[in-house]
């Protein structure tokens, strides 16, 4: 009876394989929390790299469409230029031909009036190809001003219900800027005219600590960031990617978004104020 008391007390021999065993359980454990955070962080780093190829496929997108909108639009001054001032000019060349000296004073008279005709015409088209690259209102008075045009304008033709308000727009930004944000409103009303079939329009301006922030709203069909990254990843929606290379020059974000009410859609530019330099 006391011999198997004593025997079955554990002895060195079975303590030194408990510590045998618990020492390698873990080390398993330790090799297999290591093999975790290897596979995580390689998971991790394939992840990045594809949202960084992701991301600079986007930006190719939107570099592509800002080349594509700059070259239309150099397509289409030549193009203006080229039908129809050339042949204006060509016209008035007629009229002014070396022989207009051998003609009689009356000829000579009527000769000059037409020829001058033509390029009060030539004139106006090239004034109206200007006013397109800069707004004469824009250029002359400002963001709001222009924009308080345009929407006059909509307004005007009786199919929206278009208006404006800044609040407080105390001072106007460097030109090239303000023609990027007054052409991306340009862009998103042209959007709204032809998709939305909406039936009011309103745009909003003002300043947030140190952010410009211009809200547009309507009632119509509109779309949802969710949407915007989809027509991002197909060849559809140029105006959009035109709207976005644009904003990009700015340096600005821009969010599409239907609001809380689910009763209209907000487009919203937000561009940090220290990318201007603010001039009175």
């Amino acid at each position: 009876m006391i011999l198997l008391q004593i025997t079955n007390q554990p002895g060195p021999l079975n303590i030194s394989g408990v510590l045998f065993f618990g020492t390698m359980g873990m080390l398993a454990l330790a090799i297999g929390l290591v093999l975790f955070i290897i596979f995580h962080q390689r998971r991790v780093i394939r992840y990045q790299l594809q949202l960084k190829e992701m991301e600079e496929e986007q930006q190719k997108i939107l570099l592509n469409a800002s080349i594509r909108w700059q070259e239309e639009e150099r397509q289409r001054i030549a193009a203006d230029l080229h039908d129809d001032a050339g042949p204006l000019l060509a016209t008035a060349r007629l009229y002014l031909n070396e022989n207009l000296v051998k003609q009689d004073i009356n000829t000579q008279l009527q000769a000059i009036y037409n020829a001058k005709q033509i390029i009060d015409d030539t004139i106006q088209l090239i004034r109206n190809i200007s006013h397109s690259l800069m707004p004469p209102t824009l250029k002359n008075f400002g963001l709001e001003s222009a924009v308080n045009d345009l929407f006059q304008k909509i307004s005007g033709s009786g199919s929206m219900n278009a208006s404006s308000r800044f609040h407080d727009y105390r001072q106007r930004l460097r030109p090239e800027q303000e023609l990027l944000v007054f052409r991306v409103i340009q862009e998103l009303v042209n959007n709204i005219l032809k998709h939305s079939n909406a039936s009011f329009i309103h745009v909003t301006q003002n300043y947030n600590e140190d952010k410009f922030f211009i809200r547009l709203h309507h009632d119509g069909r509109g779309i949802t960031q969710a949407d915007v990254e989809r027509l991002n990843k197909s060849a559809l929606g140029l105006g959009l990617k035109n709207i976005q290379s644009r904003a990009r020059v700015l340096h600005a974000k821009i969010d599409f978004e239907k609001d809380m009410s689910q009763t209209y859609y907000k487009v919203t530019l937000e561009v940090p104020v220290e990318e201007y330099e603010m001039i009175t």
